[in-house]
């Protein structure tokens, strides 16, 4: 192959895998496979003087995701040149002093304040375009919203999740399928919410590592003394130490010793010039500053021997393959499984069943295999799904080769139904994951819904299933008895009705009486007759109830529930008649569906959008320049705390 042709090959590999990884929270190669393809790329980019265009050594990051808004940045954000070797930060240094400080592993952000209030906060995105997602950088746990500067001021910071509380979210998941893989992918999916509550509840913090601008300052040329600043101010800065050519080895073997204490995810080290104008004097290559440089640790590497290899489909027909291995001890923790993401990783490993493997954690977080020894290049891709016994079919996705399921029927496909099933306005069954239904139904232990009421009798049979042990499948069929006595209107949502959601389904069960027999033979004229219902949730309602298949599995479930009466308290509905709008993050409710069951109870209705029959718009954040708040303001509707509401309503 000629150079131009592998440059190419190489551009679209590491593409897709800066797609994967800064779009989509996710991995398709090892971080030691990247960067070797990447160490190559530069090779063959200064050996033969041709750039292409697209080439990630002149291209920062990815493209921002389309669903929150976008923001361009001031100045680029240009990602850091690295080296592996001690000896060549000491040569880098020179005769300056420099900053060594962590590499934090999150998400970085770029925060600006005015008049001393947090304005804006905008993800890294592209290094050129971020995202906006200021609203959720209100919800950092150690985030100063007020400061005492005044003037503008502009820092970047790395918004991480320590392990700690990244452990403890963790915890909370019984079953180790359903377990985030790592603290940097939660903190990116966390701070890119839409909802800034789920943010709230993941306790992200983020850490100082540069001040872009403090205007009317003065720092005496010294990148120290702006920590020194913004530490003053109240900010969380990264943890540093002044270094020389003469001590920087020695620091960062001392940096080493506490990698296994430190509490916050880092991937390496930053060595940066503590003289600022020297540092902008030396300009900047079209990918890296010059006046600063990363320092990447050495993965820890085993060798062992590969003895299965595990397709598992999932609900987008995916079938993904995953290596099982002779145990490894990696990074102080037991390794004997990795997941091997697509066919075209399994061809490039060139794999077989008994091959000798090198294995690693990427961050010393996640196992990835990263060298193939034997490279017997016999591994055999199977035919058919390991769920329904359809066929599987290797197709193109993007540049990657995957295997799929054909069968529109395979129940791997349907998901997104027990999702629903189990979720906290249905059957509110906690701990029954998506990640567990799959396994659930993989191993045909649940075909229906009313199935998943018989694990009781299965325990032996989830106790096979992937992390699962006593204590875990215990916690999971406590849960699954536990939901056995609720209510018809959470049934009538659980079931998947189209269009019939919590609220829809009260007013339906509640007019007739939460009496099963009577909603099975309800007529489409009145139930479009009930207040809120309507002509085409009608026609579905009545559509399901006469579907033989749909009411078969109604009635399955209602052998297995117990349904609660609803008692109607006509004194207790003091907001009947009343239509509220929540927006925003809560403080004294959970999230929101609590204070919207909240409103329910008492009569009143909830809607998404303001219109002019809203009685009020529930906004802690008043001032705030959002749809809502601007189409309340528009029509006349009253924009109130949730103090206020409380006050006012439930008091």
């Amino acid at each position: 192959m000629d150079d131009k042709k592998r440059m190419e090959e190489l551009v679209s590999l590491l593409n897709e895998a800066a797609e994967a990884y800064y779009a989509k929270d996710t991995e398709i190669m090892p971080n030691v496979t990247y960067d070797a393809l990447y160490d190559e790329l530069v090779a063959l980019e200064e050996k033969t003087g041709i750039v292409l265009a697209s080439s990630p050594t002149h291209k920062v990051g990815y493209e921002a995701v389309d669903f929150l808004p976008k923001q361009r940045h001031d100045s680029p954000m240009l990602s850091l040149a690295k080296t592996k070797s001690r000896e060549e930060l000491a040569g880098w240094l020179g005769d300056q002093e420099g900053l060594l400080s962590w590499k934090e592993d999150g998400l970085t952000v770029v925060l600006t304040y005015n008049g001393g209030e947090l304005t804006q906060c905008v993800t890294r995105g592209n290094g050129e375009v971020g995202e906006v997602v200021t609203a959720n950088a209100r919800t950092f746990i150690n985030l100063p919203l007020h400061i005492s500067f005044k003037n503008e001021l502009v820092i970047r910071g790395e918004a991480v999740i320590s392990y700690k509380d990244f452990e403890k979210i963790n915890e909370a998941i019984p079953e180790e399928g359903a377990k985030y893989k790592n603290p940097r992918n939660l903190c990116s999916g966390s701070v890119r919410q839409l909802d800034s509550a789920v943010t709230a509840q993941r306790r992200v913090q983020v850490i100082a590592f540069s001040l872009v601008s403090a205007e009317g300052m003065d720092f005496g040329n010294s990148m120290e003394k702006q920590f020194e600043f913004l530490k003053e101010l109240g900010f969380t800065v990264v943890e540093h130490e002044r270094v020389n050519a003469g001590n920087v080895v020695e620091a960062v073997g001392r940096f080493e010793k506490r990698i296994a204490s430190n509490d916050i995810p880092s991937d390496g080290l930053v060595l940066a010039y503590d003289d600022l104008a020297y540092a902008a004097s030396l300009g900047r290559t079209a990918k890296f500053p010059r006046g600063a440089i990363a320092f990447k640790w050495a993965d820890e590497m085993a060798q062992t021997t590969l003895r299965a290899v595990e397709w598992n489909t999932s609900r987008t027909g995916l079938i993904n393959p995953v290596a099982v291995f002779d145990t490894v001890e990696l990074e102080g923790t037991e390794v004997s499984r990795a997941s091997l993401h697509n066919i075209s990783i399994i061809k490039q490993l060139k794999l077989g069943i008994g091959d000798q493997i090198k294995v690693y954690k990427a961050n010393m977080i996640i196992p990835q295999i990263s060298e193939n020894l034997t490279l017997s290049d016999d591994l055999q891709i199977p035919q058919t799904c390991p769920v329904c016994g359809g066929a599987a079919k290797i197709e193109k996705d993007n540049d990657s080769e995957v295997l799929r399921c054909t069968s529109q029927d395979c129940p791997a496909k349907h998901i997104k139904a027990y999702v629903h099933f189990v979720e906290r306005d249905a059957m509110n069954i906690e701990g029954l994951s998506e990640a567990t239904i799959e396994k659930l139904i993989a191993a045909g232990l649940i075909h229906e819904f009313a199935d998943v009421y018989g694990l009781k009798d299965k325990k032996e049979a989830v106790l096979q299933l992937e992390g699962f042990k006593d204590k875990a499948a215990d916690k999971l069929i406590a849960a699954v008895e536990k939901s056995r006595n609720t209510t018809m209107a959470r049934l009538l949502n659980a079931v998947g009705i189209p269009g019939i959601g919590l609220a829809n389904a009260k007013l339906i069960a509640s007019h007739f009486d939460d009496d099963a027999d009577a909603l099975k033979a309800a007529e489409v004229d009145e139930l479009s007759a009930i207040e809120g219902v309507g002509s085409v949730m009608a026609e579905a309602f009545y559509g399901y109830m006469h579907d033989p298949d749909k009411l078969r599995i109604f009635d399955d479930l209602l052998h297995e529930l117990v349904i609660e009466k609803t008692v109607k308290d006509e004194a207790s509905q003091t907001l009947s008649g009343k239509t509220f709008v929540i927006t925003g993050s809560l403080v004294h409710f959970e999230n929101r569906n609590e204070l919207k069951a909240r409103i329910e109870e008492l009569g009143g209705k909830v809607a998404g959008s303001v219109s002019k029959k809203t009685e009020c718009l529930i906004n802690n954040d008043i001032a705030s320049t959002s749809g809502k708040n601007k189409d309340a303001k528009a029509i006349g509707i009253r924009i109130i705390t949730e103090d206020d509401f409380i006050k006012e309503y439930l008091s």
